[in-house]
């Protein structure tokens, strides 16, 4: 989705390298490969990546492998589409509108069980980014303390977090009032509900970048109580990168398209940890309406969810993923309704995509950080209103 203040911004138009470049095969022999004529010249291999949400520093990998010419490397002309909500992305790659998405894995398992047929190719974020804030005297500092309070939530499947953590606490669903949240604070600051959702990389410095009226001094983070889901058993794994399923299992030109992709994506956002303040530039200029503080801060947290990958970034940790389904599964909304029913097929996620990526990097580039060993955070001094 995500999560960003419903704002109008100049119109999107398809992100995407706008001519078709030339590359000089290095072979000796002149061979051919997938999208490369005979006489040892190639054009670009065209591709859509659909994001859930607009341009922002949360997708500033892809934008900086665009910016820096890392899918022109590797043959490809990537066409980044954004959403802003109009569009849901595991519904645009199973229609064939696209030709790879980027989801949360929940939503993507709902759909799935609704007979979309998709693969998790790469697991992006390592980690949950979801929180719930409250004030610091409200009396909510865990998910038990949920009970008879209005919990803001954005719905759209962002909900579903809360209700896997409430029922690992044995908490009925229908014992909260769930309100629905817009993609800003305004409802919470307003107290107009006790506990809202936010996410490390937006909502969460929203607050941290608005003044307080009894100070005239911006929002300090002892004002708040903040609840992870990263820390209970609600967490589920959120960004990653979604292939179709029958693509991947009988079309060679998709394969090798999808590991090139992936290879350019990898170096996109180790670009994205080693160079934060350029990353943040690259996603304004792609059309992110916040502002230069507030951008660095976004790419910072991303940096934060994705790094360290110890096994490598995408890697799908087996673990985590079953953590994912089982929260999933015990999922109950206030209405009754179940996320998902039955566990996924087999074929919903499989690291053998990105670790051929991970290998060919590795072999042609052996000093690249692909695992975030040597990559630290930065400061960020958030300024009022994001500037």
């Amino acid at each position: 989705m995500n999560h960003s203040r419903r704002r109008r911004i100049a119109t999107l138009g398809a992100i995407a390298a706008t001519a078709a470049l030339v590359f000089t095969a290095c072979a000796a022999d002149n061979e051919s490969r997938p999208g490369e004529g005979g006489s040892g010249e190639r054009e670009l291999t065209p591709v859509k990546l659909q994001l859930q949400w607009l341009p922002q520093g949360q997708f500033a990998g892809y934008f900086a492998a665009q910016d820096q010419g890392f899918f022109e490397d590797e043959g490809l002309e990537v066409e980044i589409i954004p959403s802003g909500g109009d569009i849901v992305p595991q519904d645009a790659l199973a229609n064939g509108d696209v030709d790879y998405a980027i989801a949360w894995v929940p939503k993507v398992l709902g759909s799935i069980e609704q007979g979309a047929n998709l693969t998790d190719i790469a697991q992006i974020f390592q980690k949950s980014g979801t929180l719930q804030m409250s004030w610091a005297d409200s009396g909510i500092e865990s998910v038990a303390d949920f009970e008879g309070k209005k919990i803001g939530s954005w719905g759209f499947g962002n909900e579903w977090e809360i209700f896997a953590a409430m029922a690992a606490e044995g908490l009925d669903s229908t014992s909260v009032s769930i309100v629905t949240q817009d993609f800003n604070m305004n409802a919470f600051l307003q107290h107009d509900i006790d506990a809202a959702q936010a996410m490390t990389y937006n909502e969460y410095a929203q607050v941290l970048e608005t003044v307080n009226p009894d100070t005239g001094e911006l929002y300090q983070p002892e004002d708040f109580n903040v609840i992870s889901y990263e820390d209970t058993e609600g967490a589920m794994l959120q960004d990653a990168i979604w292939a179709d399923t029958e693509r991947l299992e009988s079309d060679e030109e998709y394969q090798d398209t999808t590991v090139r992709f992936l290879k350019a994506v990898i170096r996109g956002w180790v670009f994205a940890a080693a160079n934060p303040e350029q990353a943040s530039e690259i996603t304004i200029a792609a059309g992110s309406g916040w502002g230069p503080s507030h951008e660095l801060w976004m790419v910072n947290e991303t940096n934060k969810l994705i790094w360290p990958s110890p096994d490598g970034i995408g890697i799908i940790d087996e673990a985590a993923w079953d953590k994912t389904v089982k929260g999933a599964l015990s999922a109950v909304n206030e209405t009754g309704a179940h996320l998902i029913t039955e566990e996924p097929p087999s074929t919903a996620w499989s690291n053998e995509w990105i670790q051929k990526a991970l290998d060919e990097l590795k072999a042609d580039e052996p000093d690249l950080d692909v695992t975030g060993a040597d990559w630290s955070p930065i400061e960020v001094e958030l300024q009022e209103g994001g500037n």
